[in-house]
């Protein structure tokens, strides 16, 4: 494979914003945590690469989600088979989430992952469906000849180990390997167009946790990862968010936007919103995704864990304060502000990747494979060293689980490496499923809190049956595991991986070959920590579904997938399906309909107008913000469009120079508790490259006067104001 490209590429790009109001977040597991509006906005972005227009491919696609649902993985795959037959399947797509904290839930099939969104939501899980389908999609369509370049580096500031006592459980001499306790190394792909010699996408993977937001927050963000993909995707596209037009201001510019008034609101198309997006996405854009790896133990709060009463470090072996974990809560960078904390750590991973991105020079070459199998996960045989065999478990969780960890803190009573349960909380776990002595004894030293792994009703509370997939890129092996390894879990199965391939691959493979991790993919089954990190029962380790000997099975199963692949073999059998229950989801989360404006008063109305500050003029670092009378958002999730925008006047005409895909800007949404009718706020905080002259804010909605009735659209506008 040559440099002038004989790779077909491909890259694409989708919005996957769920329902911005009322809908319960994915990841902390906090019942009061539903979505409130939107920071920016979420993407599905994939890429896909082949020997040619008949050859090896596999599509790979990174979602501003939480995690990979198997449900989800089990439509996309349906649709795919529908537009394309056999050519993309469960052996050659991946599906990863980059874990933020931040996006709607509900879009799993198993009960323990949506209890607190109130079992299924739709509207999450259709939009998540659609995004990845028409992400594959523009990939599919754009294919052209190119090049693939990597590039690995450092990047030491932006995570921590947040559960350091138990990576000491660790041998000292494994441990005396490495010199940090968490991997410190993004690897990055570079996709050059073979004509014209434009690069037309990256993806990178580096392990930290999508929790730079916190429990409280209700917005939803891509965090780190989803801003990191904000910032890189608007640098390489730089000339995108300069206006064209500078406008000094002046005197004459304050006066004519003094003359602007609010619109009021008024009818639109259900299309109206998306021209005017400021990043239409017509699939030509670059595309810029960070991917997910070996994230179990890795924390975005690179400060460390205090007491919240106190301020003094938390307990070392149980991150909790006085015995009450409640009160131990990570910093961020820009602690006490989550907001900055996000872009501080997106923009740490973003000029790394810019770096990398810059200096790539290593093609890949070589063959495209996959392997791929599906696996019952609670009784698998594992043979270890002297022929000792083993076995992992049904799932099940430990009181470590409900501590909750240092970036969200779970429920008060528990404290991470808990390994016993007090009386209360053993006659709670036995009136829903009292375990099994067998599943007791298999679990050790894990005391079981849930069984969820034998738990059936209304369905199953925890995936059983799991897929792993090796995908190979010349000298690039990605491992998609289908949930989150610790540091050390992912560096044992990494070098297992690599030291399989070499002895078996007749010189195809040396010690030049790259393997990543590409954690939470294609379906969830929450963590995996090594067998001594099991021991202290941390919250990694009470989360580790299957037992003390659940990496130890990854690894053995991978190696099989490994030495398959190097040998130029097939997977035999392939294993038994997960199941689709779809059919018998509970889904209690009412839809809304009959949203009313207040008497007198349309959606889309201002309720209260833009301020501006005693000099009559905004500027760099101030916050304009204007409220509309507004429905709920879960109408209609204006896909590829925009609730919010921040319009420019250029000569006569008003431009969009911000949307609800921008950091700086922010879309609230909510109910007055006291009248009951809805609201929107737009809040601009001013970028330190906004131009200086007249914009105003505008807002896109949608409502239903009843749950038959179609969808009706409407905007307005605040009054103008003048930047300086």
């Amino acid at each position: 494979i040559s440099a002038n490209g004989e790779y077909l590429i491909g890259v694409g790009s989708y919005d996957m914003t769920g329902p911005a109001a009322g809908v319960n977040m994915m990841g902390y597991a906090n019942l009061e945590q539903n979505t409130a509006g939107i920071h920016f906005r979420l993407r599905a972005r994939a890429f896909i690469v082949a020997e040619s227009s008949n050859g090896a491919r596999f599509a790979f696609v990174n979602l501003d989600a939480g995690m990979a649902s198997q449900l989800v993985t089990i439509k996309v795959l349906e649709r795919l088979k529908k537009r394309y037959g056999k050519v993309y399947n469960e052996d050659n797509v991946a599906i990863s989430g980059t874990h933020t904290h931040a996006g709607p839930g509900g879009y799993l099939q198993y009960v323990v992952y949506s209890v607190t969104s109130l079992g299924f939501v739709q509207q999450s899980f259709d939009a998540i469906v659609t995004a990845i389908e028409r992400s594959i999609v523009q990939a599919h369509d754009s294919l052209r000849p190119g090049s693939i370049f990597i590039n690995t580096g450092d990047l030491v500031n932006a995570g921590i180990n947040r559960s350091p006592s138990a990576y000491l459980f660790n041998p000292p001499e494994e441990r005396a390997r490495y010199p940090r306790d968490i991997d410190t190394f993004m690897t990055l792909l570079k996709f050059v167009d073979g004509k014209s010699g434009e690069s037309i996408g990256a993806f990178s993977w580096f392990a930290t946790h999508g929790t730079s937001m916190s429990k409280d927050n209700k917005l939803i963000s891509g965090d780190n990862k989803g801003a990191a993909a904000r910032f890189f995707e608007d640098w390489f596209t730089s000339t995108s968010k300069k206006t064209s037009t500078t406008i000094n201001h002046s005197t004459k510019t304050s006066k004519k936007a003094q003359t602007i008034k609010a619109t009021g609101g008024q009818p639109c198309s259900k299309t109206a919103s998306q021209g005017f997006k400021v990043r239409k996405n017509d699939g030509s854009r670059f595309v810029g995704a960070f991917c997910q790896s070996n994230v179990g133990d890795v924390s975005p709060n690179v400060l460390g864990a205090f007491c919240t009463d106190s301020g003094l470090p938390c307990d070392f072996n149980h991150s909790s304060c006085h015995g009450n974990d409640l009160l131990c809560v990570g910093r961020g960078p820009g602690y006490p502000n989550e907001i900055l904390s996000t872009k501080i750590i997106g923009e740490r991973q973003f000029q790394k990747a810019v770096n990398l991105f810059t200096t790539a020079k290593e093609e890949l070459s070589g063959k495209i494979d996959y392997r791929h199998v599906y696996l019952n996960f609670t009784d698998i045989e594992v043979e270890l060293e002297g022929n000792k065999v083993v076995k992992t478990c049904p799932a099940a969780l430990g009181p470590g689980f409900a501590a909750g960890t240092t970036d969200g803190p779970g429920a008060f009573g528990f404290q991470q490496g808990d390994t016993k349960i007090n009386d209360f909380w053993k006659r709670v776990r036995d009136f829903l499923k009292k375990p099994t002595q067998y599943q007791v004894d298999c679990q050790k030293p894990k005391a079981v809190l849930l069984d969820t792994g034998e738990m059936f009703e209304p369905y199953a509370w925890a995936p059983a049956i799991l897929p792993i997939q090796m995908l190979r890129l010349g000298k690039l092996i990605i491992l998609s595991v289908p949930g989150e390894f610790t540091t050390m879990a992912g560096r044992r199965l990494r070098e297992a991986i690599k030291e399989t391939l070499i002895s078996n691959g007749d010189g195809e493979f040396d010690e030049e070959t790259h393997v990543v991790i590409a954690g939470l993919t294609n379906t969830y089954s929450q963590y995996i920590a090594t067998f001594e990190e099991y021991k202290q029962q941390r919250y990694e380790a009470a989360s580790t579904l299957y037992g003390p000997h659940t990496l130890s099975a990854y690894i053995q199963e991978f190696n099989k997938l490994a030495k398959a692949m190097a040998q130029g073999e097939n997977i035999v059998p392939e294993g038994p399906s997960p199941p689709d229950l779809s059919s018998v989801q509970l889904k209690l989360l009412l839809d809304p309909f009959g949203d009313s404006p207040p008497p007198g008063v349309s959606f889309g109305d201002v309720k209260q107008d833009i301020h501006p500050p005693k000099g009559g003029s905004f500027n760099k670092g101030d916050r304009a913000s204007a409220t509309f009378w507004s429905p709920t958002p879960r109408y209609d999730l204006l896909t590829e469009g925009t609730y919010a925008v921040v319009e420019m006047l250029q000569g006569e005409r008003w431009v969009p120079a911000y949307d609800d895909d921008d950091f700086s800007l922010f879309f609230n949404w909510g109910v007055d508790n006291s009248t009951f009718y809805g609201s929107a706020t737009i809040e601009w905080e001013l970028p330190e490259d906004a131009s200086p002259g007249v914009y105003r804010l505008r807002h896109f909605g949608s409502t239903k006067k009843t749950k038959d009735s179609p969808n009706t659209y409407f905007t307005g506008a605040s009054s103008a104001f003048t930047v300086s």
